[in-house]
């Protein structure tokens, strides 16, 4: 089944064919990046350090990732009881969390995998170092997976579908770890320049997408950095980097992880999609509005998740603040028809007795 992804709100022309070109599965076609020229070529340099196929040596480091900070976040609570955890650590904790995660929300995925509004090149740059720091990997290669996913959602070709097994209790039991954590550890990765070739060709984001690195280490040593100068100790340093840097990353991974594995395998599915997609309420503050998925999924390029009321969605305020300040443009905010084409009627009578949702542009 297609979804017409259909003509943006209040766009020019020009936004509204470059909108109507996008994909029913949300994933953009090939198009010249912002200040590319000359011929397109069928290929381009890596936009990461590593190649197609991850090698030893990164899978140890994926694993230390994944595993150091979760330690830390399983002794955040004993740790915080015995010694208690200071306003300076806690105020650290979430605004690098928070940092990050609309990193990932607003840069990672709305605009850079969907497409759902176009950036001035500062906030460009920006919001894809803003996702590095959540330390998920290069923001290519992040792109290049979640691209795939749309157009394997739940199905074969899905890197992390979790009904990869079946549906037996045992097979959604093994398919949720792989879709939150096991799919990592694959040795054969997205082919970016399949995927992400549009990314490849902006020199700018191929810049940000090879210095992970560099942005990882920014990202865990500010807090104790902060965290030492304002207390003028060592003590201070140490405690901002377990609580600002480690248990904040794992937290953040975790929570990110759980759009993969549980907003696929439960929720309410208000939306008509081709996948398993499902509403988790309880984690839309902490995921910044990603886990009301299931309208995501009906439509992908929308900039707004949460759109019927009540639904918290942090991502799509920051994006309308950015609207604006004049630094987005050629927004997709939700338009009331295509939303109500979307839902799912089993009793149209019913529905309207208890009146309509109302959707808010942000």
């Amino acid at each position: 089944m297609t979804i017409d992804p259909g003509v943006a709100q209040g766009s020019t022309s020009e936004g509204s064919r470059d909108r109507e070109a996008a994909t029913a599965d949300g994933v953009p076609p090939p198009a010249p990046a912002p200040d590319a020229g000359g011929p397109e070529q069928p290929a381009g340099p890596s936009a990461t350090l590593g190649g197609e196929r991850r090698g030893s040596p990164e899978q140890v480091a994926l694993f230390l990732f994944i595993t150091l900070p979760f330690v830390a976040l399983i002794a955040a609570v004993p740790f915080a009881w015995g010694r208690g955890v200071s306003w300076l650590d806690l105020l650290l904790l979430a605004v690098f969390y928070f940092i990050g995660c609309h990193g990932i929300t607003v840069g990672y995925h709305r605009h850079f995998t969907h497409g759902a509004f176009k950036a001035k090149r500062p906030l460009r740059i920006a919001l894809a170092v803003a996702g590095s720091m959540a330390v998920e990997g290069p923001v290519v290669r992040w792109v290049a997976d979640h691209r795939r996913h749309h157009k394997h959602s739940d199905a074969e070709g899905d890197p992390h579908s979790p009904w990869r097994y079946g549906e037996t209790v045992p097979a959604l039991a093994k398919g949720l770890w792989w879709a939150h954590v096991g799919w990592m550890f694959d040795r054969e990765q997205t082919p970016q320049h399949k995927y992400a070739p549009d990314l490849i060709r902006d020199e700018a984001v191929r810049r940000v997408s090879r210095q992970f690195p560099l942005w990882t280490a920014v990202s865990l040593l500010l807090p104790p950095l902060i965290g030492g100068l304002a207390t003028w100790s060592w003590q201070g340093a140490l405690t901002a980097f377990f609580w600002g840097s480690l248990v904040r990353v794992a937290l953040l991974h975790h929570v990110t992880w759980s759009i993969n594995s549980i907003c696929h395998a439960v929720g309410k599915r208000p939306f008509a999609s081709r996948d398993r997609s499902g509403n988790v309420w309880w984690l839309a503050v902490l995921s910044c509005g990603e886990s009301w998925h299931n309208l995501h999924h009906a439509d992908p390029t929308c900039a707004r998740h949460g759109v019927d009321r009540g639904q918290v969605d942090s991502s799509a305020r920051l994006i309308r603040w950015f609207e604006r300040a004049g630094w987005a443009y050629d927004v997709r905010w939700p338009k009331s028809s295509r939303i109500e084409a979307r839902r799912v009627r089993p009793d149209r009578d019913s529905e309207e007795r208890e009146g309509a949702s109302v959707v808010s542009a942000g």
